[in-house]
């Protein structure tokens, strides 16, 4: 495997566009993503002219590392790596179990983890479908999900819990619109909170959608609600209004009702 160590090591090379010392956390993180698995689904992208090089992480999570990468025609995109290791594969399958598109296919798998790579994929594909503004969905392989990157040259888009210079009151009103759009299509975040939204450009972008599902599973109704809740309670701290009243309004314009009894937090 010399040859393709060798390939992989020119192309992948995170931290030399930052300059900047590998810190312990860094080596470690590069140590459980890049494993030899992961390494020949990198291969596979690069030969296939999905991404030139690889630069630096975006986010580093307990599921998934997301750098940010060049194509051959020298565009930025994010590549989202499920760690092979992750100990967390067993809250994936309240999402899997349950989705008629992938209720079948993870059982049958081998690996859960690919299952999951393959169901991001298809959510961005769905959600974009459906008017909702999510990173394009470029490519998937094994455990890694190439798609739009959502950023400037300098620095990725932060997160709505970080971000500073935005409409709240639009942004609000965008991500509940959002989340109408996908209900209409039979479809929800499943986990939508200030966690999994970027603002660019003063503008919402939706992330993190692998656990999204089809109206057909159980648990779509309490999903649909909780991602309503999180959104409301996050602007309420802004001081966009009264939770009850904000909520009200949120489940009016989204399930065309008025708010179900239970209305905690």
């Amino acid at each position: 495997m010399g040859k393709v160590e060798d390939f992989l090591e020119e192309r992948i090379h995170p931290y030399k566009v930052h300059r900047r010392e590998r810190t312990y956390e860094d080596r470690k993180t590069m140590e459980e993503v890049f494993e030899r698995r992961t390494l020949m689904a990198f291969y596979k992208l690069f030969k296939r002219n999905i991404i030139k090089y690889v630069e630096f992480p975006i986010s580093t999570g307990k599921e998934a590392v997301v750098f940010r990468a060049v194509t051959p025609k020298d565009k930025y995109v994010a590549v989202k790596v499920y760690r092979m290791t992750t100990h967390y594969y067993k809250s994936f399958m309240k999402y899997l179990h349950g989705d008629p598109r992938f209720d079948y296919w993870y059982r049958a798998s081998k690996n859960i983890i690919y299952v999951w790579a393959q169901k991001e994929f298809k959510n961005l594909e769905r959600f974009t479908e459906l008017g909702v503004r999510v990173p394009k969905p470029i490519a998937v392989w094994k455990n890694i999900v190439v798609m739009s990157y959502v950023g400037t040259k300098y620095s990725p888009a932060p997160l709505l819990k970080d971000a500073e210079r935005y409409d709240p009151e639009k942004v609000y009103e965008e991500v509940i619109d959002f989340i109408a759009k996908a209900h209409r299509g039979n479809f929800v975040h499943a986990d939508l909170s200030e966690y999994n939204v970027l603002i660019h450009r003063r503008k919402p972008y939706i992330i993190d959608c692998a656990q999204a599902v089809p109206s057909e599973h159980p648990l779509y109704k309490e999903f649909l609600m909780r991602d309503i809740k999180q959104i409301v309670r996050f602007f309420n701290k802004l001081g966009l209004g009264p939770y009850e009243d904000l909520l009200r309004e949120a489940v009016r314009k989204v399930i065309g009702d008025d708010v179900p009894p239970n209305t905690e937090r």
